[in-house]
């Protein structure tokens, strides 16, 4: 099937089992799934900046789905959500800005690609080898040969650091079960992850999430819910933006969406079946799978 806004040839097939694929993991993961549907929509022929502004309008509305899924579980921390949309809407302008200028410069393929590329398999190394080293931890203080099913978090100095910083006003979160924390601390991590989504596409949840964990130290659970609900505000913002600069696919978007929706729901559910460690880890290897798929795509040219 023909798309004539983005110029590409793409089975209508293949859209929906991705966006069904894509919605099972972000309702999991907590994540608008990006790192796996921005590199297939390029390795498909869609040009990166199409990609980007085409994965966020389908992101939004997947993350509707499985955000009120999470808010039921009660997984969302609102009080950090609200401080979080500071920080995501100003790193997203950011984003969205750098690749406008690499479209003048027309390096934009390249240096998101190699930018994806890198971004993606730092998070996957440090997460499996955090995660592993959790489930171990777990495994010593439980007879469960799975763990507890409560969170458990070995690599917590970073958090301790950032929930130590007097750096005023501090506030407190009850949710996520944090007594005080900076402000600034919870701006500075949503604007990273704001700044990638406009600049990478998605919601960046693939960045915000783990940051929550090891930088804030939120529990796994209420990082995934709380990120799905900062991910409507981030992608929301950065899709309108794209689409006033003509990166937009609609009709690409509404077609991954209808198998999107379907399985945001189901992987919300699953995520109250498995502890925190666990969840990490099986999230670990999916952004170098992304990463993988980008690669190809550069060396290969078949997104050109």
């Amino acid at each position: 099937m023909f798309f004539p806004i983005s110029g590409v040839h793409i089975n209508p097939f293949v859209l929906g089992i991705l966006g069904l694929v894509i919605g099972i993991l972000g309702g999991f993961f907590g994540v608008g799934g990006s790192f796996l549907s921005g590199p297939s929509l390029f390795s498909l022929g869609m040009p990166y900046n199409f990609v980007v502004g085409t994965d966020l309008i389908h992101i939004v509305g997947k993350s509707i789905v499985a955000a009120r899924q999470h808010r039921i579980l009660g997984h969302i921390d609102l009080k950090l959500a609200a401080v979080m949309v500071i920080g995501t809407l100003v790193g997203s302008e950011g984003g969205v800005d750098a690749i406008e200028a690499l479209k003048r410069l027309g390096e934009v393929n390249l240096v998101v690609g190699l930018t994806a590329i890198s971004v993606f398999t730092v998070i996957s190394i440090f997460g499996a080898w955090e995660s592993w080293q959790a489930l171990r931890k777990s495994r010593a203080i439980t007879d469960d040969p799975d763990g507890p099913k409560t969170d458990v978090l070995v690599f917590d100095r970073l958090a301790k650091f950032f929930q130590g910083l007097a750096l005023g006003p501090r506030i407190s979160l009850k949710q996520s079960g944090i007594l005080k924390i900076s402000i600034w601390s919870i701006v500075l991590v949503s604007f990273v992850g704001g700044f990638f989504s406009g600049f990478l596409g998605g919601g960046a949840g693939y960045i915000r999430m783990p940051a929550m964990v090891y930088l804030l130290g939120i529990p796994t659970h209420i990082a995934v819910g709380t990120d799905l609900f900062e991910i409507i505000i981030s992608a929301g913002y950065g899709s309108i933006r794209h689409a006033m600069n003509g990166n937009v696919d609609i009709l690409v978007a509404l077609v991954m969406h209808t198998g999107a929706a379907v399985g945001a729901q189901l992987g919300a559910r699953l995520t109250q079946y498995f502890s925190g460690p666990w969840i990490r880890l099986a999230f670990a290897p999916l952004p170098l799978l992304g990463a993988i798929m980008v690669a190809i795509a550069l060396i290969t040219g078949h997104h050109s």
